[in-house]
């Protein structure tokens, strides 16, 4: 298969159930409800020892804009020691400027850190922020990166399809532009065939019940809206039918 299906996880479960629906590289994250936060050094090493496929882990130091002080590059830099540390392949992160430019010094010094431990880097969805794509691709490009995940600037892969494609031909092999954001079994085909990406980005998340048999009643342990007792997890079949979609297509 000449595509890539990128599962977006936040536990070690769904490692196992991304594997088993036929992902062909992870990205581990924390926190995927705020957009996917960098994941602690025990997550990383175990996703290594477990997984048969490459995982690109997430540099993100909080949640919010992509605007970071030096303080939050130090620390992201500190986390890409980790990474490398752990076993894994790869980065994913994104920075930017108060005027929504690539913030290519600040870039620079996490592409050079990455590029030291030999890990893939992935430019991730701050490019949707960008205020000219166009740029961001050439700058990304030019850092170094292998792949930009993006939903074409909007609020998912269906509406971005035509920037999608555009950012395709500008890229013109010399960086993969990699689509996701509701992304699913039943528009991959058309997103592929209409934008020309090679790969593609999902978390597949459903939803399991706890095992606890003590159930507490009024105790919460984040927000109101939040079920401490129902488990987010990757559906490994919902990853099978966007492979078999693209298979078929």
């Amino acid at each position: 298969m000449n595509y890539h299906i990128e599962v977006c996880i936040d536990n070690l479960e769904s490692l196992h159930l991304a594997i088993k629906g036929g992902a062909t590289r992870i990205e581990l994250c924390s926190s995927l409800a705020l957009g996917g936060l960098t994941p602690s050094c025990g997550f990383m090493r175990k996703s290594a020892e477990i997984s048969t496929i490459p995982v690109y882990a997430m540099i993100r130091p909080r949640q919010g804009d992509f605007l970071y002080d030096q303080d939050d590059i130090d620390a992201m830099l500190l986390d890409i020691e980790a990474v490398a540390e752990a076993g894994l392949q790869g980065i994913v992160f994104g920075v930017l400027t108060a005027d929504g430019d690539i913030d290519m010094p600040l870039a620079t010094q996490i592409v050079e850190k990455a590029q030291l431990y030999n890990l893939g880097v992935t430019f991730h969805r701050a490019i949707d922020q960008c205020a000219n794509y166009e740029q961001a691709i050439e700058d990304a490009a030019n850092l170094g990166c292998e792949r930009i995940l993006t939903s074409g600037l909007a609020p998912n892969v269906e509406q971005g399809v035509e920037t999608l494609a555009h950012m395709v031909r500008l890229a013109d092999g010399r960086i993969s532009i990699m689509a996701g954001a509701g992304l699913t079994h039943e528009n991959v085909a058309d997103i592929v065939h209409q934008t020309g990406v090679k790969e593609v980005h999902l978390s597949g998340k459903t939803t399991r019940s706890s095992q606890m048999r003590l159930v507490a009643n009024q105790a919460k342990m984040g927000t109101k809206q939040l079920d401490d007792f129902v488990v987010p997890v990757t559906n490994p079949d919902a990853i099978k039918k966007v492979l078999n979609a693209i298979c078929k297509s």
